[in-house]
């Protein structure tokens, strides 16, 4: 007999802070203290008096379920008022979107059409204003004190029939628009963005070749210690979007953008590719590049050297070879390592274990391509500094598989910074750090590269390089979704005794939904129970009884890996002493 399913009907509210990410790039603590603020002092209230259940915050989000639809759009509405009344209130704005509909029950969590068609319906509102469905309409119509505009009917991501939406008919007070965030400040050296390449082919397969051509000439340009280029995942955000040049340049803070497309017909490739001026949005330089599918690496690398030349930077005798390198002629090998390096993110077991199946083909697609075996020790040291299990047997292996990455090819930046990893579990930090100053030698635009390096500079005991180095692996990396750098700048925050700004890394990375996994918890209950923030402490508590239950200290691998054991003794009795399971 198949178990029950728990279901009622209910009136959801699903809010959204308008402008987020724009707000977090101009003030991260400020946002996220007032946000804060919006639940304590405005939501809270207005929930206690008209009976709203708090379901789940989401960072810049709230879902609320009441039993009532009138009580609903009475609360959505007070919320709005306040937002505008009251002078202590943050000066943030919400959409709220209201349903009323069948919703299914699992423990405090609740699913079901009746959540998706709420979630769907608030970013239709405007900004300070509630969108509600006809279903909730006709509830609240003749008995709620509020009027309404009838804004048609809306197709609607995962619902299979029209939506018919009515706005909150009220003229508010005219509001400032959401903070635009100054742009970053320029490098005092040359910098560009690339864009991702579009696909010209007219088939959605060749995908992967076109990202895998834009990762290349990334990678590339990233070799030249003249450049400042921007990583791969913050401009991979306005994949197949119409974009302004010029914002796209202040977002990233560059002075140039590249965009290009690639056409691959047959054993031909065509390459087109314009620098724009990131200012002006004016063309610099632009030019078609043709050549055969056998020969197309190196049609990249001649890509390469005229955007080198086009921005006038001088390459030292060692970045001349480096750019003249190929490090694999195996398409279907470069781009499986494409897809595997952007996998393990978030960490968790799934797509690690995911990310080392995709690396173990690439090896076998191409023996003599290094980042097969780099991607595998990378995955193994993961392990060996986050898992529990036998530090030393996954420290050798990982040693192992990244000496084969720099045997098969030394110019590969990532076997050396992965040998660092390596290096780590086995407890030689300082071999550990030489590796990854090599690996940025030779990828110094590489945002994942500091970000190892400040990983073991924190583990030993250098917190204020740690915090250098994670600082620019943000800065090549600012529009980054799922990358550990908030992670491991909480750690090297906690480590240097400022617990506060842990706090700061922490929040910060939940509220840009990061990876959330045992360790950043851990960092964070040690972090928030030191400052004596005991509601933040539960709320941490339970993220990782409900989401790691199986979770210790004892035998957990990373606690082993400072440099000083005295330091791992003090960060271990903090996290017993703040309640994390030992």
């Amino acid at each position: 007999m198949a178990d029950r399913v728990d279901r009622r009907l209910a009136a959801i509210v699903a809010l959204d802070v308008v402008g987020y990410a724009r707000l977090m790039g101009a003030d991260e603590t400020g946002t996220i203290a007032a946000v804060r603020f919006l639940q304590s002092a405005v939501l809270d209230p207005v929930l206690a008096r008209f009976g709203g259940r708090m379901v789940k915050t989401m960072g810049d989000g709230f879902l609320v379920e009441f039993t009532s639809a009138v009580a609903a759009v009475e609360a959505a509405s007070d919320i709005q008022l306040a937002l505008i009344r009251d002078p202590d209130a943050p000066r943030l704005r919400l959409r709220i979107g209201v349903h009323v509909g069948d919703i299914v029950i699992d423990g405090t969590d609740i699913f079901g059409e009746g959540v998706n068609i709420a979630a769907r319906i608030e970013p239709l509102a405007a900004p300070g204003g509630i969108a509600i469905s006809d279903d909730a309409h006709r509830q609240v119509r003749d008995r709620a004190d509020l009027a309404w505009v009838d804004g048609g009917e809306h197709e609607v991501k995962n619902i299979a029939r029209p939506v018919r939406v009515w706005h909150w008919d009220r003229v508010l007070p005219a509001q400032p628009e959401p903070v635009i965030p100054p742009a970053l400040p320029l490098p005092d050296k040359p910098s560009l963005a690339v864009l991702p390449f579009d696909n010209m082919s007219g088939d959605p397969e060749q995908e992967f070749f076109a990202d895998g051509m834009t990762e290349d000439l990334i990678t590339d340009l990233s070799k030249v210690s003249g450049l400042f280029v921007v990583a791969r995942n913050s401009t991979f955000v306005f994949k197949k979007q119409a974009v302004d040049v010029p914002d796209v340049a202040r977002r990233l803070g560059v002075r140039h953008v590249i965009e290009g497309s690639v056409r691959k017909a047959g054993n031909r490739v065509r390459i087109n590719v314009q620098l724009i001026d990131g200012t002006s949005g004016g063309h610099v330089w632009a030019e078609r590049f043709d050549g055969s599918l056998d020969d197309v690496f190196e049609l990249q690398d001649t890509v390469c050297a005229r955007v080198v030349d086009a921005l006038s930077v001088r390459l030292t005798p060692e970045e001349t070879g480096r750019l003249a390198e190929v490090h694999t002629r195996n398409l279907d090998a470069y781009e499986l390592f494409v897809r595997a390096k952007a996998t393990p993110y978030p960490p968790i077991p799934d797509r690690i274990a995911a990310a080392r199946e995709m690396f173990a083909q690439v090896v076998e697609l191409d023996p003599g391509f290094a980042g097969g075996y780099a991607g595998l020790a990378w995955m193994t040291g993961f392990a060996g500094v986050w898992a529990h299990g036998n530090r030393a047997e996954m420290g050798a292996k990982a040693e192992a598989l990244a000496r084969k990455a720099i045997a098969v090819d030394q110019g590969f930046g990532w076997g050396h910074t992965v040998m660092g990893l390596a290096s780590l579990v086995q407890r030689r930090h300082d071999d550990a750090l030489a590796s990854t100053r090599r690996g940025i030698a030779l990828l110094p635009n590489d945002a994942d590269a500091y970000t190892f390096h400040a990983l073991i500079s924190s583990l030993s005991g250098d917190n204020l390089t740690a915090l250098e180095a994670i600082a620019t692996a943000i800065r090549l990396n600012p529009q980054f979704i799922n990358g550990p750098y908030l992670n491991v700048r909480a750690q090297a925050h906690f480590l240097n005794g400022d617990y506060a700004a842990a706090i700061a890394s922490y929040e910060a990375n939940v509220a840009r939904g990061g990876p959330v996994g045992p360790p950043a918890l851990c960092w964070a209950a040690a972090s928030y129970h030191t400052v004596g923030d005991t509601a933040g402490l539960a709320r941490t508590l339970d993220h990782l009884a409900e989401k790691f239950g199986g979770f210790r200290l004892q035998g957990w691998n990373f606690l082993s890996l400072f440099r000083d054991p005295s330091e791992s003794t003090r960060v271990h009795g903090l996290m017993q002493a703040a309640g994390v399971p030992d």
